[in-house]
Formats: C-alpha cells, structure tokens, sequence
C-alpha cells in the first residue's frame, strides 16, 4: 500500500507539457497500425479496410485502395518497406486474420496469407530481421502459433519451435498496436497476458543454416529454435491484462543485446485510468523484469523509444507519459493551452512509430522533438 501511494504522488507531482501536434487524416477509421519508413513516408491502417500513407512526412496523408474482400477488416498492422511496398495485417478470429501486399503504391493488393487455423487470431507483425519476418497469433491447440517468412512476405510457413507451450482459455498476445512482438539483434521477444499472468517469449536458441541449405535443413534448422519465458509484473492477472507493447534501446557501445535495455507497458484495457503495475524494465537481457518505480498514469498499449532526445514515450486511452531513466519513472505529458495543442491532445491514441502515433476515429499526431529536448533540459 505505502509503494502505490508514494508512486501516486511521484506520478502526480510530475507533469510536462504534450508532444503531438494533430494532423488531418481525412478519415474515421479507428487507426491501430502505423509504420515509419523513413526520408517521409510512412503507412498507417485501420477498420473498415483502411490503409493510409504520406510521402511527405505528414503534412498530407492519402487513402489507399482498399484491399479486395477487406471493407470490414481491421487492419492493426502494417509492416513497410518503402514508398510502393507494404502488408498489412488485419486481425480477427480464423480467416478473418489474413495479409495483403502492394507493390505499386497501394493502388492495387494482393492476398498473400490467411490464417488457416479457424480458432486462431493475429496480434503482431514484424520484419525486424534480416533473413527471418515473423507474424504472432494467439494460441492454437496449447501452443502459441507463430509463422516465418524468407521473401519479404510472398510465403509463410508454421513454426513448431520449443517453449511456446500457452493454454489459450488463460493465456494470449494482445493485437492493441502491433507491438505485442520486438526483434532483438538476432533474436525475438513477444509479450503476453491473461489471468496466469504477464509473460515475455524469448528466443534462447537460434537454429542456423548455412549456405546451400536444401529445403529440409532450413526445417531442421528452424525447428531447433528454443524459447523460454519470463514472468513480468504488469497487469492484474485478469483476461485483459498483461504487456500490450515491448521496445528496446541497444548500447552502440556494447557488442551483445544483453547489454541492451528494454521497456514493457500495458495494464488492464478495460480500466484505463488504474495506474498500477503499467510498465517494467529490464536491463540484464531480459532475464529478470523490474516494476517501474512510478507507473505511467493509466493503461498503455504502445511505447517507443525516441533516440534524438534519449527519451522513453508511451501512450494509451488517458494520457501520454514519458521517461528518461529507461522506464524507471515516468510523467504526464498534458497538453499546454499557451502553445495552443488542443485539450485531448495528450490521448485517445492506439500506436506508435516515431515520430507519428495514431488513434481511434482517425486520429494521427506527429511528435515534436523540440519541445521534449526543452523540457528534458529543464527549460
């Protein structure tokens, strides 16, 4: 009792000004996915088959065409490659989860993957590594389900690694803002919930192939990929409960992702304003998780790391909160009416790619840089 109300008051006595600045994005669409490519583009996707993209940093943003049978999808992932190429995700139980490519600018798309297990559903997609992409779902017959890419996204093929063993009545990933599953420097981690608790999956044995590997040894290689799991102390051990978001910073200094540290967010969704056990950190690796010392001020789903201004940014339904000790602590950011940000500027957003984050009812902000170094300076 004395740890949660000494974190109130940290919490509380700690308020700095909010970052986004609102963009138009010409829709409604409750907004889940976003993807920052880079030299001004970036994707974003949503309900209703919606997928949006900008080619000039987000002063305008352009709807896409709809994928073919997607008008009542919800798309809560998009993973990009550049201006023309993207997938995106959409989430939902069996077929419902499928993935669609363009290649020509979202004016056309291609079905390239639906989910062939009919109690199965979707949570995250990443291509994060470079011989490897991954595509998370939630448990399937006892196991995690987790699908592998070799060509950008053409093909996919099950996975039947070690330690992904999950029973789907009490445990699962969270599809929130697609970034329930992190790549490491070789390596991947995802995070999950439910009433057994909070866990994060890690890759602790990488199956390797080397050249001119025939078919079966690129099985035989994958199939000796282990996982282990970790408890982490986020959430209250209830069915929507757990780690909705995972990101992680890696010290150029250092030659090994152990010296890396890591940031997980979450809480309950379905009680957005309690505070309590909405972020851990790790810094060994992953091998033991921290509770923060002051929580982020309500459920988050999504948190990133912004390396201009050496700062942590998490977000969620009530407020956005950021940190600069590596998720040790965190504080409100609260809109500031002097520079003129709209009362709500600070929340109603799902996800995060920096240096955009969007929300529901098509909401889209950009973060401005300036104002967090300013105020990280005390000024």
């Amino acid at each position: 009792m004395l740890v949660t109300s000494l974190a109130i008051l940290l919490f509380g006595a700690g308020v700095v000004r909010a970052q986004w600045t609102m963009q138009e994005s010409h829709t409604k669409a409750d907004l889940r996915g976003i993807h920052n490519v880079g030299n001004g583009v970036a994707w974003a996707s949503g309900t209703n088959g919606t997928v949006l993209r900008t080619l000039d940093d987000g002063a305008t943003w352009t709807a896409c065409a709809v994928p073919p049978d997607a008008e009542k999808l919800d798309f809560r992932g998009v993973q990009a490659f550049d201006a023309d190429t993207a997938i995106v995700m959409s989430s939902g139980k069996g077929d419902l989860s499928r993935l669609y490519k363009t290649t020509d600018g979202c004016k056309s798309w291609k079905l390239v993957f639906k989910n062939p297990d009919k109690e199965g559903f979707w949570d995250a997609l990443r291509f994060d590594r470079p011989q490897s992409d991954w595509l998370l779902g939630d448990p399937v017959n006892d196991r995690f389900t987790l699908f592998s890419s070799h060509d950008r996204g053409q093909t996919w093929r099950g996975q039947h690694h070690k330690g992904l063993d999950a029973r789907a009545a009490i445990q699962g990933a969270f599809a929130a803002s697609n970034s329930s599953m992190e790549g490491m420097n070789g390596g991947m981690s995802f995070g999950t919930g439910g009433t057994e608790g909070a866990f994060i999956y890690s890759v602790t044995e990488v199956g390797i192939c080397l050249d001119d590997c025939s078919p079966e040894d690129v099985m035989r290689a994958e199939q000796s990929t282990k996982w282990a799991r970790v408890a982490v102390p986020i959430g209250d051990h209830s069915e929507a409960s757990g780690i909705f978001s995972l990101a992680e910073i890696h010290d150029p200094g250092n030659s090994t992702w152990f010296k890396a540290s890591f940031v997980a967010v979450g809480g309950n969704y379905t009680k957005p304003d309690d505070s309590y056990a909405t972020a851990a950190f790790t810094s060994d690796g992953e091998k033991s998780w921290i509770p923060a010392q002051t929580f982020p001020h309500g459920y988050r789903s999504a948190v990133a790391y912004d390396e201009a201004t050496k700062t942590w940014i998490t977000v969620g339904p009530n407020g956005t909160d950021i940190s600069t000790d590596d998720g040790r602590n965190w504080r409100a950011a609260q809109p500031n009416a002097a520079l003129h940000e709209t009362p709500d500027a600070d929340r109603n957003w799902n996800a995060l790619s920096l240096p955009f984050v969007v929300g529901p009812h098509g909401r889209i902000g950009k973060l401005d840089s300036e104002v967090i170094i300013r105020l990280n300076n005390g000024k």
